[in-house]
């Protein structure tokens, strides 16, 4: 068996999967190992570290999109804890351009997170859940942030955008399962006429100004309206096609129950406050992207060399 490194993330087998998910360097690969070994649905992917070098990386492209049957893959990266300015990755590109795109980041001592493509404009639905605790006693709560069609997980995560779904459960027992009930649930709805303009107008404005030119897109500017005609010439509709959320709320169970098996696997590490963004990719499949501890997300931008020194004593997310 393979060790994580370089390996193909379906390959690893439980031993490997744990030894990765305990390696803080690098932590959005570290998490997608550790949601792999609890049953979490995960994109294949591999990890290329900056030690690895340009020849491995082109080895481990060519490996993962011979595996897909694919010409191109999506690309992200891990720089372990993040300053608040860091590559937005999430695009996916043809090997062509990948190559040269991933080599820098390497280069700029970043590892490299090479996955299944996907499609950012075509998702069914976008959401993160929380789980919020009290480390001493196990208690907290349990919510649920969504985006229906036409949005992606980075809307919610840094890009400002009012979720149209909100659930809320409280009181929740991260160390003791219990079921849920309807009368558990509190849900907040936006849907209005005006928050719905205002919602696709600002993913609009984030296409046009970050997302479409960081994924090699020439634009003639940064209007929303750019944005749309490029999105219509494409058959990209979902920012303006119905959605009931209803239907997220009626599987609510399935996601409480992912969280908390995740809840109760970490139950001894301290943690206050742990994020898992998700996306449904259509076609009936649903993955979750990574972990992220919100107290160690960004740091202060300390060094490469002293993260290494220090984060393999700890387990960070993302």
């Amino acid at each position: 068996m393979p060790s994580a490194a370089l390996a193909l993330l379906y390959e690893l087998d439980e031993h490997t999967l744990a030894r990765a998910a305990e390696d803080g360097r690098y932590p959005k690969w570290s998490t997608m190992c550790r949601l792999r070994l609890l049953g979490h649905p995960v994109l294949n992917a591999c990890c290329v570290e900056p030690a690895h070098g340009t020849r491995a990386l082109r080895g481990a492209a060519r490996r993962l999109s011979a595996e897909l049957g694919t010409d191109r893959l999506l690309l992200r990266s891990d720089g372990g804890i993040e300053t608040t300015q860091y590559y937005r990755g999430g695009n996916t590109f043809l090997l062509s351009m990948l190559e040269a795109r991933a080599a820098a980041l390497l280069c700029a001592g970043r590892a490299v997170v090479l996955t299944e493509p996907t499609n950012r404009f075509t998702n069914r639905l976008s959401a993160v859940l929380r789980i919020d605790r009290d480390h001493h006693h196990g208690r907290g709560s349990f919510n649920l942030e969504a985006l229906g069609p036409g949005y992606d997980v980075s809307d919610l995560n840094r890009g400002g955008i009012q979720p149209q779904l909100t659930i809320a459960v409280h009181d929740v027992d991260w160390w003791h399962y219990r079921d849920l009930w309807w009368s558990d649930l509190q849900v907040t709805i936006r849907m209005g006429a005006n928050d719905q303009d205002h919602r696709r107008r600002q993913r609009l404005l984030r296409l046009a100004a970050d997302v479409l030119p960081e994924a090699g897109e020439t634009l003639p500017d940064k209007e929303p309206a750019t944005a749309e005609v490029w999105l219509r010439a494409r058959g990209y509709l979902g920012l303006w096609q119905p959605w009931d959320p209803m239907v997220v709320v009626r599987g609510i169970r399935r996601w409480y129950d992912d969280a908390f098996i995740l809840a109760n696997a970490l139950r001894a590490r301290d943690w206050r406050c742990l994020s898992l963004p998700l996306s449904n990719l259509g076609r009936g499949r649903t993955i979750y992207w990574d972990i992220v501890d919100g107290q160690r997300k960004h740091g202060l931008g300390t060094p490469q060399h002293q993260l290494a020194d220090r984060q393999h004593t700890r387990m960070v997310e993302r």
